[in-house]
């Protein structure tokens, strides 16, 4: 994640906003879960930054979400306002993630700024990183955190699934592939948990 962020602020020197905008984007799919296509979808009036709280509207279910987020991400999204309300004072229209040339970020715009970033931080050794990857990243690293606070996961899961913006768990359940962090915490707890019983 920092070899991504880092690399956003070389993928135009010329035009700091569109590495702004980039960083800014990596990080919130990473600490958010969103989709791509939820984050470039946001408007302005979607993002609550006083309550910290996104309004994902008609997303892949045809509903809409509220999607709280934490006090760091609420930081780096104010930052990025100032810089682009500084850019783009009188705004083409009312996205909240914005291109180089001041109107709405497209999911192409993303997907080949992305791309960039990922060549520029060499991450494009075997099969290349995508932004939904993040959402993966995101839900993995839940569980495992919630694994290592010995949370009952079995009850949390459909918090996160609500959270994803799915409409049973079964859907969420792609997303919790077994990497080995992942696997070593949930074969440790079944251990001491049998261990103690």
């Amino acid at each position: 994640m920092a070899s991504l962020i880092d690399a956003c602020a070389r993928i135009s020197p010329g035009t700091p906003l569109r590495g702004r905008t980039m960083a800014t984007l990596i990080g919130l799919l990473a600490s958010s879960g969103l989709r791509s296509g939820e984050v470039v979808s946001l408007d302005r009036s979607d993002v609550d930054l006083a309550n910290g709280v996104l309004l994902v509207r008609k997303t892949k279910f045809r509903k809409d979400r509220l999607v709280p987020v934490h006090t760091t991400t609420q930081t780096a999204l104010r930052q990025y306002v100032r810089e682009r309300d500084a850019a783009f004072p009188t705004p083409k229209d009312q996205a909240f993630f914005l291109s180089s040339r001041g109107n709405r970020l497209s999911a192409t715009g993303l997907q080949n700024g992305f791309a960039e970033v990922r060549k520029l931080a060499h991450l494009d050794g075997g099969k290349p990183l995508r932004p939904h990857d993040l959402r993966h990243r995101f839900a993995v690293t839940r569980l495992s955190l919630w694994h290592q606070q010995r949370a009952d996961v079995q009850a949390l899961l459909p918090l996160l699934a609500t959270y994803l913006g799915h409409a049973s768990y079964s859907d969420t359940a792609y997303y919790l592939t077994g990497s080995a962090d992942l696997l070593a915490i949930a074969a440790e707890r079944a251990f001491l948990d049998g261990g103690a019983a």
